[in-house]
């Protein structure tokens, strides 16, 4: 799969690492690349608030040297204001994120402000810590990926790295016990043009095996709630080693070339790991429905 740099609508609408983004995507226009006036647009009827309930809407990006309740996270929290960049795919891109997760969304938006601005004037221990949850709050915005799991089997093989066992071996399986949703709207852009070597970060999070039947509509709200309770425990997310790797280009379904077994074999790529605290922690537990 190639999505060239140009807006393509249609493209987009087709293919599966943005099946995520099929709804926002699809409430935007054919044929000119996506500016704050049609990103608000489509925040029309949706009732998206960050998390002090400001409304949330899309603004120009502001540059120089500003006060902190002017900067990128603080006035997102305390304004609802998204700074955005014009004909940019990575804040275009964040923009359709915050569609289809807004709950999670704000819940990382939250953790932001609150490291930011509580850490200010803390001990440097302190700030170290609240610095280590910004990080992994970074990397799970840019980079992450919601990974759906009835299967304990199945979660451990990815946490033991048996990327043959997980993707090909138990292909069948996968299929209904295990799901991908892109998070990170970095790694959404990557997935404009995807490479041997692309990687996401992971968050596990326990489903029931019916999870798997609903619409997609309903999978998405269920998994928004599901990160954003998750996301609000301040025990969790505080290390980025709680994100699990994903060699994504491995899920079936995201590359043609994942059809042929031998493709699997290639351990540069789909590389044996080390032990981590993703592989320490339970399956994090999720609420059991969300009406869809």
């Amino acid at each position: 799969m190639t999505i060239l740099a140009e807006w393509h609508k249609r493209t987009l609408l087709e293919a599966e690492p943005f099946a995520p983004l099929r709804a926002a995507v699809a409430s935007l226009g054919e044929e000119d690349f996506p500016g704050l006036h049609a990103l608000n647009r489509a925040l029309v009827g949706r009732h998206i608030t960050v998390q002090n309930g400001m409304p949330l809407h899309f603004v120009p990006q502001v540059y120089g040297k500003l006060p902190i309740e002017e900067m990128y996270e603080p006035r997102c929290y305390l304004k609802g204001e998204v700074q955005t960049r014009a004909d940019n795919w990575h804040d275009m891109l964040n923009a359709l994120v915050w569609l289809a997760f807004p709950k999670a969304k704000a819940a990382i938006n939250a953790r932001h402000y609150f490291a930011l601005t509580d850490g200010r004037h803390e001990e440097s221990a302190a700030g170290s810590q609240r610095g280590a949850v910004r990080d992994t709050g970074t990397l799970l915005d840019e980079s992450g990926v919601i990974i759906p799991c009835a299967d304990d089997e199945l979660a451990g093989l990815l946490r033991d790295f048996q990327w043959k066992r997980l993707f090909w071996q138990r292909r069948a399986e996968l299929h209904r016990s295990m799901g991908f949703f892109i998070f990170g709207h970095g790694l959404y852009e990557k997935m404009l043009k995807p490479y041997v070597g692309l990687t996401g970060q992971g968050l596990l999070l326990r489903v029931e095996p019916g999870f798997f039947d609903w619409p997609l509509a309903q999978r998405l709200a269920h998994l928004d709630e599901s990160l954003a309770d998750y996301l609000d425990n301040p025990q969790r997310c505080r290390s980025t080693r709680e994100l699990h790797p994903v060699p994504l280009l491995g899920v079936p379904g995201w590359a043609a070339e994942n059809e042929d077994e031998t493709y699997y074999d290639n351990t540069a790529y789909f590389r044996p790991g080390r032990q981590s605290s993703a592989q320490r922690i339970p399956l994090n537990t999720a609420p059991s429905s969300v009406a869809g």
